[in-house]
């Protein structure tokens, strides 16, 4: 019986280590294959760059402005129009009926205080019918609450009174959901105080739960996937259909409703 229990341990031992050394394995190939992701996607940034200023090219009836960062950009979709801006334009074409050029001045990598630096300049040179304000995620690695105010400030002094702000993404890990809080309520006050909507894109993701973390995240765990971006735009839909209601009153309540449940 000593010996059968000996020969049980130091399978037990085998098997343990087995387990440690797959279970090891299995993280450093996920970790790599996030690390290749990341490369595919980065790669990919002059290609979504090149597609919105193309795009912006084609003339169109309305006016939409998007500023914002990498998810504006539709980063980690499948194409370039499949981003959370990609979504909105179509839903805007379907509600009026009407023709939409789309001006994205969003840049990959933008914190508030670029978005202010760069996008700002070439907003005012403008006169959007529809705008869309998603930016601030970046600036959560290395968060400066009063330079983050001064920025969001700087942003929505900018933007005409009909734009849409959306807050901050959900960021799911508990660390970084504390300054998200944070910067949300910043956003949410300076929102306030020049009268504009915020679309609730926290709390639409938050909704989603775990399932949104294991279905709509591209291969590099941080943007959206097609479905994400989905669930992005959503965020901001009833208040762009308002603001097309606004432009096209004739249109009726009908197409606003079928497109917003497409």
């Amino acid at each position: 019986m000593r010996a059968v229990g000996r020969i049980l341990l130091a399978a037990a031992g085998l098997l343990t280590g087995a387990l440690a050394v797959g279970g090891w394995r299995s993280v450093q190939a996920k970790k790599s294959s996030v690390a290749e992701g990341r490369v595919r996607l980065n790669e990919m940034l002059p290609v979504h760059s090149k597609w919105w200023r193309d795009a912006a090219k084609d003339p169109g009836e309305l006016l939409y402005v998007a500023i914002g960062d990498s998810a504006a950009q539709g980063i980690g979709a499948s194409a370039p129009k499949n981003s959370y801006v990609g979504v909105i334009a179509d839903h805007l074409r379907a509600v009026t009926g009407r023709s939409v050029r789309v001006e994205n001045l969003s840049v990959s990598g933008a914190t508030v205080a670029l978005a202010v630096a760069d996008q700002l300049p070439r907003f005012a040179t403008l006169q959007p019918d529809i705008v869309t304000v998603s930016i601030g995620a970046n600036d959560i690695a290395s968060f400066d609450p009063v330079r983050f105010r001064d920025g969001i400030r700087a942003v929505l002094a900018a933007v005409p009174d009909h734009a849409i702000v959306a807050d901050l993404p959900y960021f799911y890990l508990p660390w970084n959901e504390r300054l998200v809080a944070e910067g949300n309520q910043i956003l949410r006050e300076e929102a306030a105080a020049r009268g504009l909507t915020v679309a609730p894109l926290h709390s639409t993701m938050r909704r989603q739960g775990l399932r949104g973390a294991f279905t709509q995240f591209a291969e590099d765990l941080f943007h959206p996937n097609d479905h994400g971006y989905r669930v992005w735009a959503s965020a901001f839909l009833p208040a762009v259909t308002a603001r097309a209601r606004e432009l096209y009153p004739r249109q009726g309540e009908d197409a606003a409703a079928e497109a917003l449940s497409a």
